[in-house]
């Protein structure tokens, strides 16, 4: 079993709820909400004021008692923004370079009480045909930071978060005790939201698969082989994005059930089984392009051997009436074929049979 080595946070700034925290500009929230007794308070919040309600309201309950948290969304923050943040939040300055960094692949880190997690987002561009498509798969980036008081979403890239964030409107409607567990209930929302749309992509590409393998064994058309290299990559581009995800959803369940509560391991356990059906599927998409890959290569090749067999049946029509000219066309002086009355006719008569009897003799063939 693999174990994530524990680092002790830099600082004590979590002793001082806010005190070095700088407004950031307001377009870098995309959303701050905190969650009492697992239901979403009106607000508004700030950055600031959201922990400073998480912390008062956590000093005054009693052991047992379910804590408040908070939810803050940042879009593609940079360095001094996240730095900023951090500060105010006691986050451990290795979390703060990552989360600056777009284009990591799915992880879980810990360092005490904080993981870090890095998930992919994945989107399908429609298209009304593989053949025409340059583009299908476009990837963007969610990292969570989890602490027992806070949870920290930053966003680079494209990222359905507006959806998300209606889904845990809809469920704090119908079943709040989800979110008394704490941020964690919030990282399985988006985790699950986004393992959802691996699924629902791979049933898409499923349909693209199909495309291409009519279009390279359907006898009226010619396929061109660049799509199958085109959809390759764009399959591979969204393996990069998902299967190391399996490996961070294991470790975030066997080896952290000290901050997993068990009521909420279950749920991980669901979307760790859909990233594998999901991650399962698209291999198996690669591999059936791999194969229709071959094909394709094996098909073009006996068509470059039949066009080379029609060149040379139409050479080997063309040859004898070639040779019989050159003949005659020879100067010499004694040819008494050509002193002869229906000798050019003779000659021409000839010519065509054989090239008659050349044709007949290739089409039998299968050579024209």
């Amino acid at each position: 079993m693999v174990s994530i080595p524990r680092i002790t946070s830099r600082g004590n700034n979590s002793a001082h709820p806010g005190k070095d925290l700088k407004a950031p500009p307001s377009q870098l929230i995309e959303r701050c909400m905190v969650f009492i007794d697992g239901l979403p308070q009106p607000g508004p919040y700030d950055q600031h004021s959201a922990l400073v309600a998480v912390r008062e309201h956590n000093a005054t309950i009693g052991p047992g008692e379910p804590k408040a948290f908070m939810w803050l969304s940042l879009g593609q923050p940079t360095e001094q923004q996240m730095t900023d943040i951090a500060d105010g939040y006691g986050v451990h300055e290795l979390i703060v370079e990552d989360a600056v960094s777009a284009h990591q692949r799915p992880k879980l880190e810990r360092y005490d009480d904080q993981l870090f997690m890095v998930i992919r987002s994945v989107f399908y561009k429609e298209h009304e045909s593989v053949v025409d498509a340059k583009e299908i798969i476009q990837t963007g980036e969610l990292q969570m930071i989890i602490s027992p008081e806070f949870i920290i979403t930053v966003r680079h890239g494209p990222s359905p978060m507006k959806t998300i964030k209606q889904r845990i409107e809809h469920e704090v409607s119908t079943d709040p005790e989800t979110f008394i567990v704490g941020p964690m209930a919030i990282a399985w929302f988006i985790a699950d939201s986004l393992v959802d749309e691996y699924l629902r992509i791979s049933t898409e590409l499923s349909g693209d698969v199909d495309e291409l393998e009519s279009e390279v064994f359907s006898p009226d058309k010619r396929f061109d082989i660049e799509q199958i290299y085109m959809l390759k990559r764009e399959i591979l581009e969204m393996r990069h994005a998902i299967d190391p995800l399996a490996i961070a959803l294991r470790l975030l369940i066997q080896n952290n059930k000290d901050v997993v509560d068990k009521e909420i391991r279950s749920y991980y356990r669901d979307v760790l089984d859909h990233e594998l059906i999901a991650a399962d599927q698209i291999a198996s998409y690669d591999e059936r392009l791999s194969s229709l890959l071959d094909a394709g290569v094996a098909m073009i090749s006996l068509q470059q051997n039949a066009d080379m067999r029609q060149i040379s049946a139409l050479v080997g029509m063309a040859a004898v009436p070639t040779m019989i000219a050159g003949i005659y066309g020879m100067n010499f002086d004694n040819m008494p074929e050509l002193h002869t009355q229906y000798g050019y006719f003779v000659v021409l008569f000839v010519m065509a049979a054989i090239t008659v009897g050349v044709y007949w003799a290739f089409k039998r063939n299968h050579w024209l």
